[in-house]
């Protein structure tokens, strides 16, 4: 019997329950006793559970992100997206995160002369000023839902400054982001790709024509930035711009709102942890927001198609197949992390790929730790009563894990 069914396991995968959402963690510690792989008959992939196999499959070049570089549809044994779906494909497929070598190794390498350290580190006191601000705000009015409050407008509005989008623009891209992220979750159905195609087709229109304006008169920001990036007289085209900046908003912020989110309703569970962290914040903030990073990770899935034939742990598995790496039970498993199931905000080994690996690792990593510790010290600074109200409500995703609400008092 296929162990992912089996009634006898104490906690079967099911990304669709909302008992599973709640906490999966259990049917990841069921997974890894069960094998080292397991295909999964709902979505037709093969769930990988273990650290050192997802790690190893996120830098083999045997898988992809995409097939398209070295097969058509037909011949890779999959359907084509339905033709309505076009503008998101577009849009999607042109991002780094989607691309393979030789186009992400222009791609990233051009990005990247844009999107630099410099570039980050010197949005810190903006985003020192505006984590401040959001956090006496929510104190000021003795509490509040920490998620609309703190965790959502934060890296929207970093984003949106590096950017360079006016203030006045700005409420305009959450529903964008939300919309087309829910085209990553397992099986998505006809309505969410309807809202995902008319978001890529909005958004991508507000982008080129913020682009066109950026060439006229280019300023400090991003766009303009990646506008003037070249190498040897390679430039991004258009449209790869037009992803990037897309991509830089989707995964930066939907994986930050809910970092944040995860990460104090862990430290509400955790008390004892949380005192810790008040009592010692500026000493023990940098390993704790690894660990939070790591014990309740934001995106909990990340999928890879198999370019050529391969084995884990023995099981073959062909080309064609689609591998589901289980970042969130990567990070809980016992053979790299000492006492995965507890919360150690001083943990000091702590080899999460919570911001993935290989070619593929978050360009925006050091973005994301710097708005996390900037929320996380605030939050500690300013509101030193910060406690639960009421019973945190889950959004009902499982891919991009985190919070719908977390009423708190101040």
């Amino acid at each position: 019997m296929d162990p992912l069914m089996d009634p006898f396991l104490d906690a079967p995968f099911d990304p669709w329950s909302p008992e599973f959402v709640a906490d999966p963690y259990p049917a990841f510690a069921a997974l890894r006793a069960a094998g080292r792989v397991h295909h999964y008959e709902p979505t037709g992939q093969y769930l990988v559970p273990h650290h050192a196999d997802v790690a190893a499959l996120l830098r083999d070049r045997r898988l992809g992100r995409t097939y398209l570089h070295r097969f058509g549809h037909e011949e890779f044994g999959r359907e084509a997206p339905p033709p309505a779906h076009e503008p998101f494909h577009v849009l999607n497929d042109n991002g780094m995160l989607d691309l393979e070598a030789p186009a992400h190794t222009r791609v990233r390498r051009l990005v990247s002369k844009a999107f630099t350290p410099r570039t980050v580190e010197r949005l810190r006191p903006y985003v020192a000023r505006l984590a401040d601000e959001l956090v006496r705000g929510l104190v000021a009015d003795g509490g509040g839902d920490l998620v609309a409050r703190v965790a959502e407008p934060l890296p929207v509005a970093v984003i949106a400054e590096m950017l360079g989008v006016p203030e006045a623009d700005r409420p305009l891209l959450r529903p964008w982001s939300a919309d087309i992220c829910g085209m990553y979750e397992l099986n998505p159905g006809e309505a969410t790709a309807a809202r995902a195609v008319r978001a890529s087709v909005e958004f991508s229109a507000y982008l080129r024509e913020l682009i066109a304006r950026r060439r006229k008169a280019p300023g400090g920001d991003l766009i303009s930035a990646l506008v003037a990036a070249h190498d040897e007289g390679d430039r991004l085209s258009e449209q790869e711009m037009i992803s990037t900046c897309v991509l830089l908003l989707n995964a930066g912020h939907e994986a930050t709102v809910n970092s944040l989110a995860n990460g104090a309703n862990a430290l509400f569970g955790h008390p004892e942890q949380f005192a810790a962290l008040r009592a010692e914040p500026e000493g023990l903030l940098p390993t704790a927001v690894e660990e939070l990073l790591r014990f309740d990770t934001p995106l909990q899935l990340f999928e890879r198609w198999v370019l050529d034939d391969i084995e884990v742990g023995g099981a073959p598995i062909p080309r064609g197949s689609e591998v589901a790496l289980l970042f969130g039970s990567a990070n809980r498993d016992p053979a790299v992390f000492t006492e995965p199931d507890a919360l150690d905000l001083a943990r000091a080994d702590n080899p999460h790929i919570s911001f993935s690996a290989g070619i593929h690792y978050c360009i925006g990593a050091p973005l994301a730790r710097i708005e996390l510790a900037a929320s996380l010290g605030a939050l500690l600074r300013l509101a030193p009563r910060l406690r639960l109200a009421a019973e945190p409500r889950r959004r009902p995703n499982f891919v991009m894990r985190g919070l719908e609400e977390l009423l708190v008092a101040c």
